[in-house]
């Protein structure tokens, strides 16, 4: 099946796996509390057990060095691509209240990057992730 939008999560390469799992976990959470039109029906077994709604499509992650989340970070905002982000400082704090604080406390251009998420038309998107390549 073919989707209009797409869905991307881009995660910094040198990270150990907990923090690029927690990192994707927080991201995708953005994508789906923002874009209501990105979840699709709730599941249900065989036996009558109900389960959570999903993705209507699929999440693509990339992996970036800190020079390719800044690139790509540069292109979404002047693209006006709806963007989340995961700063270093974010892994030092407990709760969204710190969170927000830590990510307020920098100039875009100086965002100490960890992670982004980006849901967009596909071409956009496209264009905005030029030169990563998906995560191993």
């Amino acid at each position: 099946m073919r989707f209009d939008t797409k869905i991307a999560i881009v995660v910094r390469e040198d990270l150990a796996v907990w923090q690029k799992l927690n990192v994707t976990a927080f991201l995708a959470s953005a994508i789906a509390a923002a874009s209501e039109e990105t979840i699709g029906e709730p599941y249900a077994d065989a036996s009558g057990n109900a389960y959570l709604a999903m993705f209507r499509q699929p999440v693509l992650v990339y992996a970036a060095d800190a020079e390719g989340l800044t690139r790509t970070h540069t292109r979404a905002l002047a693209r006006a691509v709806p963007t989340a982000v995961y700063i270093e400082d974010m892994f030092k704090t407990g709760h969204d209240e710190a969170n927000r604080a830590t990510v307020q406390a920098h100039p875009a251009e100086t965002l100490p990057l960890v992670g982004l998420a980006l849901h967009a038309p596909k071409n956009l998107l496209d264009k905005t992730l030029k030169g990563l390549t998906l995560h191993p």
